[in-house]
């Protein structure tokens, strides 16, 4: 995640095999037309490629309480928009399952739990707070609204687990990185899917656009 923290900061096992198509209630043939790049349709600010991202990744213990808000987060936007689409309903059960995964970790090495107590869309974190209600309005706004969230959700997602490998040390927790990049990785192709069925916009955020886009039009991947 790129952005400034006052902006927008972002934002196993056989369960986590439902991020394959889990969010895919219907096949859509992609197209490789330029709109799908339009910056007009989906307008959010500019990120600042300077951020420092040292607290939130000093170390292990802290890039593990950051990812479980941020798998918190993803879950409950999501079911605040489940009524704009059934693809909310289906991905938010894989996203519970991945924080779930990040407060096993938590657990083991025991670490304090930031979500401990709090109920849905209540964050210890006042960036991931003001990033889950910026989301949530902008999703109420339509249904191509909500999916457009939903893809940035999953593409911050992808860059922060790849900006974590950076500190994660122990194997299993570089394991369930790879488990939750592999679940956002298919979770961006169904929302894709959605946008183009739809032929609405989307403009990638936090990833560069042939990286995106490399990943959106590539098949679902298998396993846990």
């Amino acid at each position: 995640m790129k952005a400034p923290l006052t902006i927008l900061v972002i934002a196993l096992g056989a369960s986590l095999s439902a991020c394959g198509d889990a969010g895919n209630p219907g096949n859509g043939a992609n197209r490789n037309d330029a709109a799908a790049y339009d910056a007009a349709a989906y307008d959010v600010p500019a990120r600042d490629a300077a951020a420092d991202a040292s607290a939130r990744f000093a170390d292990e213990a802290a890039m593990l309480r950051w990812l479980r808000e941020e798998e918190k987060l993803a879950h409950d936007v999501y079911v605040a928009l489940q009524g704009r689409s059934m693809i909310f309903t289906n991905i938010a059960a894989s996203e519970q399952s991945h924080t779930e995964a990040v407060k096993t970790l938590l657990d083991r090495y025991g670490i304090a739990d930031p979500s401990a107590g709090r109920a849905a869309g209540s964050f210890a974190d006042p960036a991931l707070q003001s990033l889950h209600d910026t989301l949530v309005a902008r999703g109420r706004a339509s249904s191509v609204a909500a999916l457009q969230v939903g893809a940035e959700i999953e593409e911050l997602d992808i860059a922060d687990i790849r900006e974590m490998r950076g500190v994660a040390m122990r194997a299993d927790v570089r394991a369930t990185l790879d488990t939750l990049e592999r679940g956002s990785r298919n979770h961006l192709r169904a929302f894709w899917r959605q946008l183009q069925m739809a032929g609405a916009s989307y403009t990638p955020q936090h990833l560069d656009a042939a990286e995106f886009r490399a990943i959106a039009e590539s098949a679902s991947e298998a396993g846990p």
